[in-house]
């Protein structure tokens, strides 16, 4: 059964992770992303707290929390910093997934860096051809002596440039999932370029930049469990990812929503607060009603995924569509609340608007985690519950 109530571990996470946003995300959050900043320092510290490698085993030396644990900080992380939390989640996935099916060898050189933030990683699956549909990549690796042979290319992908760790999907074998193959490798390798910082309309306390790989070499013992499994580890991440970047969601609009609550007592109009204004009432009441669910579907589905459910895969993707919506909305929602003073830098909403805008499309759009939901309820014969 999922209790609803937060228990005294996950209340003293939650506290944790609110102090850490509060005094260290927040007040540099407008500044980060005027100068599109990448905090690399902040990031450290992060990893001495330990936020770095959330679900990372605890034997591999990650703190081995649930998603759902998980969750609850990352909220709290991202009501300081939306753009920046993102990345911790995007971070805390390649040290997962390295921790998770590496070898020895490398577990033992990448993952104490990735964890401390000494190192910081990127999740490179998207192509300029293969978005939604990653399963067609083209990026390939070929096994020539002791080393993997990496070519093609990689977009959108966070951190690149700045990083010290990629984390590849490259085809190694067949047409379609089963040919694809998962590597861990040094950002500096030869043969690694990066292409411009693009400029974003969000996200901006992150780089984003395209990839090429030319003849990169890459040691056989960086290969993440064997050939034509990096498709499953790749799914498996993005089904936790989908969970990180809705709760990204929630926590940016509940710092909206705060921030509502408060402006529409103090500021007047016609001789009185806003908030005595039944219509501006109702539509506070609309927003936080529709986060409040957003948030339980999110948990829920964390709590799914955690307990093996059969159908988790299916949650992640009604939360990730749910949540991020919502999410958008509320921020929307509120902008409009505060007005003309929305929309002007001096406040932090159209800063939220602009963070949680880029959720709605990636981890997967939204579009096609309607088709897995659709799809799960289609060919099969039982219910959702």
């Amino acid at each position: 059964m999922m209790d609803f109530e937060l228990n005294e571990d996950q209340r003293a996470f939650a506290d944790t992770a609110s102090q850490f946003a509060t005094e260290s995300l927040l007040p540099n959050a407008a500044k980060w992303d005027e100068e599109c900043h990448f905090p690399k320092d902040v990031l450290r510290q992060a990893g001495d707290i330990g936020f770095l490698s959330l679900y990372t085993p605890e034997e591999q030396g990650g703190l081995g929390l649930s998603r759902l644990d998980a969750s609850i900080v990352f909220e709290q992380l991202s009501m300081g910093c939306t753009s920046t939390t993102a990345f911790m989640t995007i971070h805390n996935m390649v040290t997962w997934m390295v921790a998770s099916f590496a070898d020895d060898a490398a577990r033992q050189r990448f993952v104490p860096k990735l964890i401390s933030g000494e190192w910081l990683g990127s999740y490179c699956l998207t192509e300029p051809n293969a978005g939604s549909d990653a399963a067609s990549l083209t990026t390939n690796a070929s096994l020539e002596g002791g080393y993997y042979v990496l070519n093609g290319a990689k977009t959108f992908i966070s951190g690149a440039g700045d990083t010290e760790v990629l984390l590849v999907m490259a085809r190694t074998g067949e047409v379609g999932a089963k040919g694809i193959s998962a590597f861990v490798l040094d950002a500096d390798s030869e043969g690694i370029s990066f292409g411009r910082k693009e400029p974003k309309m969000g996200w901006n306390s992150q780089p984003t930049r395209a990839i090429t790989f030319e003849n990169v070499k890459v040691p056989v013992n960086q290969l993440l469990g064997r050939e034509g499994e990096g498709f499953t580890f790749a799914m498996k991440g993005l089904d936790g990812g989908r969970i990180n970047i809705a709760t990204c969601s929630v926590g940016t609009a509940q710092h909206a929503l705060n921030q509502a609550t408060q402006y529409l007592q103090e500021r007047k109009q016609f001789g009185q607060p806003l908030a005595s204004f039944q219509a501006l009432q109702f539509k506070l009441a609309d927003l936080a009603t529709e986060l409040v669910a957003a948030r339980q579907m999110v948990r829920l589905a964390a709590f799914k995924l955690d307990a093996g459910h059969a159908d988790a895969t299916t949650y992640c993707a009604m939360a990730k569509r749910y949540a991020t919506d919502v999410g958008f909305k509320v921020c929307d929602g509120v902008l409009q609340l505060f007005g003309g003073y929305g929309y002007i830098k001096e406040y932090s909403l159209e800063r939220h608007f602009r963070d949680v805008r880029v959720h709605q499309i990636l981890e997967g759009t939204n579009e096609i985690m309607r088709l897995i939901i659709a799809r799960r309820l289609l060919n099969n014969s039982y219910p959702i519950e």
